[in-house]
Protein backbone atom coordinates (compact mmCIF):
# COMPACT_ATOMS: atom_id res chain seq x y z
CA UNK A 1 0.00 0.00 0.00
CA UNK A 2 1.36 3.37 -0.98
CA UNK A 3 1.16 6.32 1.39
CA UNK A 4 0.38 9.69 -0.16
CA UNK A 5 2.18 12.57 1.50
CA UNK A 6 0.29 15.28 -0.31
CA UNK A 7 -2.64 17.46 0.62
CA UNK A 8 -4.14 16.90 -2.81
CA UNK A 9 -5.49 13.44 -3.32
CA UNK A 10 -5.03 13.35 -7.09
CA UNK A 11 -1.47 14.63 -7.09
CA UNK A 12 0.98 12.24 -8.64
CA UNK A 13 3.62 11.09 -6.19
CA UNK A 14 6.93 11.85 -7.94
CA UNK A 15 9.54 11.81 -5.20
CA UNK A 16 10.75 8.96 -3.10
CA UNK A 17 9.81 9.21 0.56
CA UNK A 18 12.62 10.57 2.71
CA UNK A 19 14.83 7.98 4.28
CA UNK A 20 14.68 7.57 8.01
CA UNK A 21 17.36 9.54 9.81
CA UNK A 22 20.34 7.41 10.58
CA UNK A 23 21.03 7.05 14.23
CA UNK A 24 24.55 7.40 15.45
CA UNK A 25 25.93 4.57 17.40
CA UNK A 26 26.88 5.28 20.97
CA UNK A 27 30.31 3.83 20.32
CA UNK A 28 31.05 6.45 17.64
CA UNK A 29 30.27 9.40 19.87
CA UNK A 30 32.09 7.81 22.79
CA UNK A 31 35.17 7.18 20.63
CA UNK A 32 35.25 10.76 19.36
CA UNK A 33 34.90 12.10 22.91
CA UNK A 34 37.74 9.89 24.07
CA UNK A 35 39.96 11.01 21.18
CA UNK A 36 39.29 14.68 21.94
CA UNK A 37 40.13 14.16 25.60
CA UNK A 38 43.36 12.35 24.71
CA UNK A 39 44.40 15.14 22.34
CA UNK A 40 43.75 17.77 24.99
CA UNK A 41 45.78 15.79 27.50
CA UNK A 42 48.73 15.51 25.10
CA UNK A 43 48.72 19.28 24.46
CA UNK A 44 48.50 19.96 28.18
CA UNK A 45 51.52 17.76 28.88
CA UNK A 46 53.56 19.22 26.02
CA UNK A 47 52.79 22.81 27.02
CA UNK A 48 53.91 22.21 30.60
CA UNK A 49 57.09 20.43 29.48
CA UNK A 50 58.14 22.98 26.85
CA UNK A 51 56.85 26.07 28.60
CA UNK A 52 53.44 27.57 28.98
CA UNK A 53 51.82 28.52 25.70
CA UNK A 54 54.41 26.84 23.47
CA UNK A 55 51.86 24.60 21.78
CA UNK A 56 48.83 26.83 21.81
CA UNK A 57 46.95 27.48 18.61
CA UNK A 58 48.10 30.53 16.69
CA UNK A 59 45.87 33.55 17.06
CA UNK A 60 43.85 34.51 14.04
CA UNK A 61 44.78 37.93 12.78
CA UNK A 62 42.15 40.11 11.16
CA UNK A 63 42.61 40.72 7.47
CA UNK A 64 43.81 44.23 6.84
CA UNK A 65 43.16 46.01 3.60
CA UNK A 66 46.29 47.68 2.31
CA UNK A 67 45.64 50.08 -0.53
CA UNK A 68 47.96 49.48 -3.43
CA UNK A 69 48.01 50.09 -7.13
CA UNK A 70 44.99 48.81 -9.05
CA UNK A 71 44.86 48.12 -12.77
CA UNK A 72 42.66 50.49 -14.74
CA UNK A 73 41.43 50.28 -18.33
CA UNK A 74 43.16 52.36 -20.97
CA UNK A 75 39.98 54.33 -21.69
CA UNK A 76 39.74 55.61 -18.09
CA UNK A 77 40.23 59.34 -17.60
CA UNK A 78 41.27 61.30 -14.51
CA UNK A 79 39.10 63.99 -12.97
CA UNK A 80 37.73 65.73 -9.90
CA UNK A 81 34.30 64.44 -8.86
CA UNK A 82 31.76 65.91 -6.45
CA UNK A 83 28.69 63.74 -5.94
CA UNK A 84 25.42 65.57 -5.40
CA UNK A 85 21.93 64.13 -5.30
CA UNK A 86 22.22 60.89 -7.25
CA UNK A 87 22.53 60.59 -10.26
CA UNK A 88 23.70 64.20 -10.59
CA UNK A 89 27.43 64.84 -10.08
CA UNK A 90 29.97 67.51 -10.95
CA UNK A 91 32.92 66.23 -12.95
CA UNK A 92 35.79 68.71 -13.35
CA UNK A 93 33.39 71.51 -12.38
CA UNK A 94 30.80 70.60 -15.05
CA UNK A 95 27.45 68.91 -14.53
CA UNK A 96 27.41 65.19 -15.33
CA UNK A 97 25.28 62.15 -14.49
CA UNK A 98 25.90 58.62 -13.28
CA UNK A 99 24.71 55.88 -15.61
CA UNK A 100 22.12 53.37 -14.41
CA UNK A 101 24.15 50.61 -12.76
CA UNK A 102 27.22 52.79 -12.30
CA UNK A 103 29.88 51.31 -10.02
CA UNK A 104 31.82 53.51 -7.63
CA UNK A 105 34.88 51.93 -5.99
CA UNK A 106 36.47 53.58 -2.95
CA UNK A 107 40.22 53.84 -2.24
CA UNK A 108 40.46 50.19 -1.09
CA UNK A 109 38.49 48.89 -4.11
CA UNK A 110 35.22 48.26 -2.28
CA UNK A 111 31.90 49.27 -3.76
CA UNK A 112 30.76 52.60 -2.31
CA UNK A 113 27.30 54.09 -2.47
CA UNK A 114 26.94 57.63 -3.79
CA UNK A 115 25.36 58.65 -0.48
CA UNK A 116 28.51 57.74 1.44
CA UNK A 117 30.56 60.08 -0.77
CA UNK A 118 28.04 62.93 -0.86
CA UNK A 119 29.50 66.43 -1.28
CA UNK A 120 33.16 65.34 -1.10
CA UNK A 121 35.72 66.49 -3.65
CA UNK A 122 37.34 63.28 -4.90
CA UNK A 123 40.15 62.65 -7.35
CA UNK A 124 38.94 59.75 -9.48
CA UNK A 125 39.48 57.74 -12.61
CA UNK A 126 36.29 57.18 -14.57
CA UNK A 127 34.91 55.61 -17.71
CA UNK A 128 31.85 56.71 -19.64
CA UNK A 129 29.28 54.73 -21.55
CA UNK A 130 28.21 55.40 -25.14
CA UNK A 131 25.81 58.15 -23.99
CA UNK A 132 28.49 60.02 -22.03
CA UNK A 133 27.20 58.93 -18.60
CA UNK A 134 29.71 57.91 -15.91
CA UNK A 135 29.80 54.11 -15.75
CA UNK A 136 32.84 53.11 -13.66
CA UNK A 137 34.39 55.38 -11.05
CA UNK A 138 37.49 54.61 -8.97
CA UNK A 139 38.38 56.88 -6.05
CA UNK A 140 42.19 57.10 -6.05
CA UNK A 141 44.32 56.21 -3.03
CA UNK A 142 47.71 57.71 -2.09
CA UNK A 143 49.70 55.34 -4.31
CA UNK A 144 47.55 56.08 -7.35
CA UNK A 145 47.47 59.83 -6.71
CA UNK A 146 51.25 59.87 -7.24
CA UNK A 147 50.72 58.87 -10.90
CA UNK A 148 49.91 62.35 -12.18
CA UNK A 149 50.52 61.49 -15.83
CA UNK A 150 46.99 60.09 -16.35
CA UNK A 151 45.12 61.98 -19.10
CA UNK A 152 42.06 64.08 -18.26
CA UNK A 153 40.52 64.11 -21.74
CA UNK A 154 40.36 61.82 -24.78
CA UNK A 155 42.45 64.36 -26.72
CA UNK A 156 45.31 64.05 -24.20
CA UNK A 157 45.01 60.26 -24.28
CA UNK A 158 45.36 60.23 -28.07
CA UNK A 159 48.72 62.05 -27.80
CA UNK A 160 50.18 59.62 -25.21
CA UNK A 161 51.14 55.94 -25.17
CA UNK A 162 49.78 53.70 -22.40
CA UNK A 163 51.84 50.92 -20.81
CA UNK A 164 49.30 48.43 -19.42
CA UNK A 165 51.79 46.56 -17.21
CA UNK A 166 53.12 49.58 -15.33
CA UNK A 167 49.91 51.65 -15.69
CA UNK A 168 51.88 54.69 -16.87
CA UNK A 169 51.18 57.10 -19.73
CA UNK A 170 54.23 58.30 -21.69
CA UNK A 171 54.87 60.63 -24.58
CA UNK A 172 55.73 58.71 -27.78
Amino acid sequence: MRIFRSHWIYTMYRCAPPALPRRRLLTTSAASTAAAAATAAVFAVLSTVAGIGAFTAPSTAHAQIVPGHRYFPQRALRGELVIGVTPDVKLNGKAARLAPGARIRNAVDQVATPGSLYDQKLTVLYTTDINGLLMDVWVLNEVELANKSWPTSPQQASQLVFDQASQVWRKP
